[in-house]
């Protein structure tokens, strides 16, 4: 078979030993008798087989020459260094070689006989354009820095990879233009050079098979998996250091096996948690510590003896466990690192610290289930390896901290996306101050002028009356249960104090219903735990036969309140589950409405869900808000709100308490500027004209249809309020667009609210909503319709 065959290339090969014996031509007339001697004995060969100086291309003849090659290329493959050099004859950018050295035989050998020999780093695609580069340097003087490192991946009998640099001698080769073949201009150069990926483009220049290769190349290895493997740990560092990908942590682990040499080896970290001084587990795709086995954190002071805590945490310095049962046997005291390791079936490992200057930031672990293949030896290796590993560890504590700090702001603050961007201005500012040694630098007031507000609440109906009723249910419960307690006490042994106290919860359950009061849940739930409390366990002592109704009473009080926390539980829950669900509708829209055009987006848990937005050129940092904008935001916020409705209706029977629950929205027609309050962490209105808008926000709600005692807001209707002319027909228009889409009944009622402190002139828009029957928007019924199913 021709080597040039299923080839594509801008060379035809020829394995041709000419340019080496035209060497020994110049050698015969050497002045060392023994030089000249010898350079006769090869020129002697190649003059009996002129196939070797002329050239072939068949693979045939390597076999039936092979003597005759190994006779010319003696002296470069000298038998003395056979054993002991990696070294071969081969051709240039293919996985064929010949004359191989005694070593190179015995690592393919040691490899399998399925191992195939590649080139790791030479990448199909570019053969033939790096070919090419070779003709510019050989046929045209273009001094072109092509060259890259090769390597070789071969494993060994163990499995465990090594890695093997190859050196090209290329003094034995010849490159030929055939006739024909285009020739390459100043211009050519210059294009090609700025199209190094332009495979159609190199072709072109160079067409398949339009030059001549003669000769062959002498490849030399070294074996640097060492120095590989310490590379291969820089770079996988760089990448990736949390665990997230389960493949990233299978090559860590081959990477190490190559650097120690030991395929049985597994690795592991722990993180060291300084405030606590404990260590907890790496999160992420199958990352094991095995010092913490099956623990997800302990104690450091738990998971080590006293001598390897002040190896790891005092000294920072690295040890090794050779053999886990021989140390558990000459110890006594069994040191929790070696049973946990024993435990596992570890028996031999190396701990190293992971540090920096300012101290501990994890273990790492290197464990193997074989006996003393982990010792004082071989960790010496990790010296070259932990300083990448601990500016890796650092660079991942960093990034935890900001992802921390990101949730926290998140959580926590008001600082929304939309405005951060006005915050890292100012803390840029406030740096270059600080850093120019600026003493009054100072994080300035930040403020966004002409932005529309926009504000809406879907609130608890009635919260109050309904927390009073649970508080009333609660503890006319708690009286009552200690009444019978007392009752039965008193008819066992009656002591009068017993029945002055009797007395006094019977007033107390008699005030409760005709005249509860706000502070009625504080003075009786203090008299229940400091006067009946004590009396019960006197009772409890004392009264043998009670003691299972004391037992009942204690059972039914709430460990942390002191008291039956029941129907208040109810109550409270079912308001945390109305903010939970609101909230999580309303967070998962706006990330719609962002999409539409960036504003200020904030909410509130109270009793229901309040929000927020603001919207402006000042907000978005661009020269590209348009009124447009706000309109969208309104109608997008009235439909929102409806479907809030919609789930929480839907929903209500999941609910451990029946509880009504009624929308509003605030149409504010000015503009204003709103800054953010350093002290409270949060955005206010800026201004005494501005600050009408907070003072409307706080009351409307609770305001009354004017010449009415009737509330503005009402369960199954969503009420719109504004003072503006213009703003009335804007949501109109809304409205109807949403009763055509069945979404609002057609009862729409235009209304007058009775003047609040300091603000006069409001009015509202209130219509009905419409209910969807199962999600389907082809069925639709009203609020009466609804709370009419639901009691049935």
């Amino acid at each position: 078979m021709d080597i040039n065959n299923h080839i594509e290339s801008p060379f035809t090969i020829k394995v041709s030993f000419n340019k080496m014996l035209e060497r020994y031509e110049e050698l015969i007339h050497a002045d060392n008798d023994f030089i000249a001697g010898n350079a006769k004995r090869v020129l002697a060969i190649a003059e009996e087989h002129p196939i070797l100086r002329e050239g072939f291309s068949e693979f045939s003849v390597f076999k039936t020459h092979e003597k005759e090659i190994e006779g010319i290329l003696q002296d470069a493959f000298n038998p003395l260094l056979t054993q002991n050099e990696i070294k071969t004859a081969a051709l240039p950018f293919y996985n064929f070689v010949f004359n191989p050295s005694e070593r190179f035989k015995s690592i393919l050998k040691s490899a399998g006989e399925d191992f195939e020999l590649e080139i790791r780093n030479m990448p199909t695609e570019q053969t033939y354009i790096i070919a090419c580069s070779i003709i510019l340097n050989f046929c045209y003087g273009y001094s072109l820095n092509f060259k890259r490192p090769f390597f070789y991946e071969i494993p060994d009998e163990h499995g465990v990879m090594h890695y093997y640099k190859i050196l090209y001698n290329a003094d034995f080769t010849e490159i030929k233009p055939k006739p024909g073949a285009p020739k390459i201009t100043q211009a050519d150069y210059d294009e090609l050079i700025d199209n190094f990926d332009n495979i159609d483009l190199w072709k072109e220049k160079f067409p398949p098979n339009s030059y001549e290769f003669e000769g062959f190349i002498i490849s030399n290895m070294f074996d640097v998996t060492d120095d590989q493997s310490i590379s291969n740990i820089k770079s996988g560092l760089i990448k990736e250091v949390k665990g997230k990908d389960r493949n990233f942590l299978n090559n860590f682990q081959e990477i190490f096996r190559s650097l120690l040499g030991l395929k049985s080896i597994k690795v592991g970290f722990s993180m060291y948690v300084k405030e606590t001084d404990s260590f907890e587990r790496v999160y992420g795709v199958g990352v094991n510590s095995y010092l913490l086995n099956e623990l997800e954190t302990a104690h450091c002071s738990d998971a080590l003896c006293n001598w390897s805590y002040n190896q790891l945490l005092v000294e920072k310095k690295y040890f090794s466990v050779s053999d886990v049962k021989r140390a558990l046997a000459k110890n006594d005291k069994q040191p929790p690192h070696i049973k946990v390791l024993d435990q596992q079936n570890i028996q031999s490992a190396i701990f190293a610290p992971i540090a920096n200057e300012n101290g501990l930031m994890g273990i790492l672990e290197i464990v193997s289930e074989k006996p003393k293949v982990l010792n004082s030896i071989n960790a010496n290796k990790l010296e070259d390896v932990m300083p990448f590993i601990e500016s890796a560890i650092e660079r991942s504590k960093t990034e935890e901290a900001n992802l921390i700090e990101a949730v926290i702001q998140k959580e926590c603050t008001s600082i929304h996306s939309s405005v951060y961007w006005r915050f890292v201005e100012e803390a840029k500012s406030y740096i270059r101050a600080q850093t120019n040694k600026n003493e009054s630098a100072t994080f300035k007031k930040i403020t966004f002028d002409n932005v529309y507000p926009l504000y809406g609440q879907i609130d608890v109906k009635g919260s109050s009356d309904a927390r009073n009723s649970a508080t009333q249910k609660d503890l006319l419960l708690q009286l009552n249960l200690a009444k019978k307690i007392l009752q039965k006490s008193i008819d066992e042994k009656n002591l009068p104090i017993y029945e002055q106290v009797m007395f006094q919860v019977s007033e107390f359950g008699k005030d409760l219903t005709t005249n509860f009061k706000v502070d009625s849940e504080h003075e009786i739930s203090l008299y229940l735990k400091n006067e009946i409390k004590p009396i019960f366990e006197l009772i409890a002592k004392t009264q043998q036969a009670l003691q299972p109704d004391i037992e009942d009473y204690f059972n039914k009080i709430d460990s942390d309140l002191g008291v039956i926390y029941y129907y208040r539980k109810h109550y409270d829950d079912t308001v945390k589950l109305i903010n939970r669900n609101m909230s999580s509708l309303l967070d998962e829209k706006q990330i719609e409405a962002q999409r539409m055009y960036p504003h200020f987006f904030e909410r509130f848990k109270t009793d229901g869900v309040e929000h927020n937005m603001y919207i402006g050129e000042s907000i978005t940092k661009e020269d590209s808000f348009d009124m447009l904008y706000l309109y969208n935001l309104r109608l997008w916020q009235l439909q929102v709100m409806c479907e809030m409705e919609n789930q929480y209706y839907h929903g209500q029977h999941e609910y451990p308490t029946a509880l009504e629950v009624a929308s509003m929205i605030l149409v504010f027609n000015q503009p204003l500027s709103v800054r953010f309050r350093m002290d409270e962490k949060r955005f206010d209105v800026d201004g005494t004209y501005n600050a009408r808008y907070e003072v409307v926000k706080k009351r409307v709600d609770k305001a009354f249809i004017k010449g009415t005692e009737e509330r503005i807001t009402q369960a199954g209707k969503i009420t719109i309020v504004y003072s503006q002319k213009e703003d009335e027909a804007e949501y109109v228009r809304y409205i109807k667009f949403l009763q055509s889409k069945n979404v609002l009944a057609d009862d729409l009622e235009f209304i007058e609210l009775e003047d609040l402190q300091g603000v006069t002139g409001l009015k509202a828009l209130r219509v009905s909503l419409l209910y969807h029957k199962d999600h389907d928007e082809k069925n639709f019924y009203t609020y009466d319709d609804l709370m009419t199913t639901i009691a049935s």
